[in-house]
């Protein structure tokens, strides 16, 4: 007997989520566990558990379905992407999409893309290829991958950064600041899920409260704590404690000092 499927809907358009929910009706071992219009909604379902599938549509208000997908958690459901844009399908497979439907979406080919799922969760089954899954690269399966652009929502859409532009990110109050070359942007994501989604060749967590992108530091200003003050190519100064100033002068291949004995 086969597992029953639960699958989310995900589209902006009433009239696309009713017809995909009438597909499934007709299909077996298959339940509707939910629906959801914003890339937001998504990701909150996917948090609640109960989903082995999503069904996503990219062009969404909010987050689109490619950023919702880049920022699914580790051990996310399978996701298929359904949608009217071929011109998307490379880069939702990079970001670990099953499969790709276009709209229409016809009985056949939908079927087709929930029976590779149900495959791939079988007993026995292969783990999905290290170039598919965003949490899962080549150089480390237990480590999240970078992505090539930090999605920030903010007021008028989201912001797509490139991680090499930020120099930092700061902790205040409850709430994270972005440092970037575009301007500061306030954040949900805490400074541990930024530290896993940027290159950590880059950002390493100097203190408490920061996150330092090394190649945006010009100037690092010894304190009588035995720490430092980092000042940024755009003049920002960001304080490194002191145990994370001992390995930043074994990464930069610096003398020991004093403190480094204690």
């Amino acid at each position: 007997m086969s597992t029953t499927l639960r699958v989310l809907i995900a589209d902006d358009e009433l009239l696309a989520r009713k017809r995909l929910s009438r597909l499934l009706s007709a299909l077996p071992d298959v339940e509707v566990c939910g629906e959801a219009a914003d890339g937001e909604a998504v990701l909150a379902a996917v948090r609640a558990g109960g989903v082995d599938v999503v069904l996503l549509d990219i062009h969404m208000p909010g987050l689109s379905g490619l950023d919702a997908l880049a920022l699914l958690p580790q051990g996310r459901p399978h996701v298929v992407l359904c949608t009217a844009h071929a011109e998307h399908a490379v880069e939702a497979f990079e970001h670990g999409a099953m499969d790709y439907v276009l709209k229409p979406v016809e009985p056949a080919r939908l079927q087709k893309a929930l029976e590779r799922v149900r495959a791939r969760m079988e007993p026995g089954a292969r783990p999905r290829e290290v170039a598919v899954p965003a949490e899962k690269p080549v150089a480390s399966a237990a480590a999240p991958r970078a992505l090539a652009r930090l999605p920030i929502p903010t007021r008028q859409g989201i912001v797509l950064v490139d991680p090499e532009t930020i120099s930092h990110a700061a902790l205040d109050d409850e709430l994270v600041t972005v440092f970037t070359a575009q301007g500061e942007f306030l954040t949900d994501f805490t400074l541990n899920e930024l530290a896993e989604k940027l290159p950590s060749e880059l950002f390493h967590r100097v203190h408490r409260r920061a996150l330092l992108n090394l190649r945006q530091v010009s100037r690092l200003e010894p304190l009588e704590t035995g720490g430092y003050l980092a000042r940024t190519a755009r003049g920002h100064a960001v304080e490194v404690s002191r145990q994370s100033a001992r390995e930043l002068r074994r990464m930069l291949g610096l003398r020991r000092g004093a403190e480094d004995e204690g």
